[in-house]
């Protein structure tokens, strides 16, 4: 049995390009799978804050402390986490879903009017109230189809002690984390 291992790289290209699963059928399949919520902030050239919604984060390291986060090519977050070389991820409290619904329409969209936030030590926008921060340095970037993979070395983090429990996504709409 052949496995992607043993293709020639042109070879899982073209695999990987045959697939027959649509974008809705891949968003709706992908909508079971509950996960944090988060918002990406930076910095853009002219110093103003800017982020966007994202749900794609994960660990990829302890040693060294890797994360990382996918954003849509047509991000304004994206350009200025590629142009400012830094980005935070703000990790989204329970009923923190009004901001999460603001950050989703996009970096050059969402309103920073009314949005408590201040600064991590390296300037970086901290939204008010959140479960977590990470202050993170780009530390690699890849294509991944229509988004970017942008791998960040975490430089430090800032963890309240007593959270809430975090903001969840599941099956297109928020839910409650029911701890047993």
């Amino acid at each position: 049995m052949e496995t992607a291992v043993d293709r020639h790289p042109r070879e899982r290209r073209e695999a990987a390009g045959s697939s027959t699963v649509s974008a809705e059928q891949l968003r709706h399949a992908l909508g079971h799978l509950p996960t944090g919520v988060t918002v990406v902030t930076s910095l853009r050239a002219d110093g103003e804050p800017v982020g966007t919604t994202v749900s794609a984060v994960c660990s990829v390291s302890a040693e060294p402390a890797l994360l990382l986060v996918c954003l849509a090519r047509s991000s304004e977050t994206l350009g200025a986490v590629l142009e400012h070389r830094q980005f935070a991820v703000n990790v989204l409290a329970d009923g923190q879903h009004v901001l999460s619904n603001n950050f989703a329409r996009g970096g050059g969209d969402a309103s920073w009017d009314g949005i408590d936030h201040g600064r991590l030590q390296t300037g970086l926008p901290r939204l008010t109230g959140t479960l977590a921060a990470f202050d993170c340095v780009v530390h690699e970037v890849t294509t991944g189809g229509d988004h970017e993979i942008v791998i960040g070395r975490v430089r430090h983090v800032h963890v309240e002690d007593d959270a809430e429990p975090p903001l969840l996504h599941w099956r297109g709409d928020y839910v409650r984390l029911v701890q047993t």
